[in-house]
């Protein structure tokens, strides 16, 4: 089941590096932190991306699941809604 989860780093990601996380909405937020949302498949593929992280030395701050409404899309005031608009 595919579930969407916010990725807090510490730092800000290079265009370049934005562009390779494919399929994630990439977002500058106040602190020096960036949001990477998106579709995780499975618990490897997030195992995957928080490994490419540790690779980088990018440090995660919080692994968040964001919660869905009916129609599959984030609550208004989540994580998601704000970095999707």
């Amino acid at each position: 089941m595919t579930r969407v989860f916010e990725v807090l780093v510490r730092g800000r990601m290079s265009p370049q590096l934005a562009q390779a996380l494919d399929g994630f909405t990439v977002q500058a937020r106040p602190g020096g932190l960036t949001s990477i949302l998106g579709p995780v498949d499975d618990q490897p593929r997030l195992l995957g991306l928080l490994g490419a992280f540790d690779d980088l030395h990018i440090e995660v701050i919080s692994v968040n699941p964001v919660p869905a409404v009916q129609d599959g899309s984030p609550r208004q005031g989540d994580a998601g809604a704000s970095a999707r608009g």
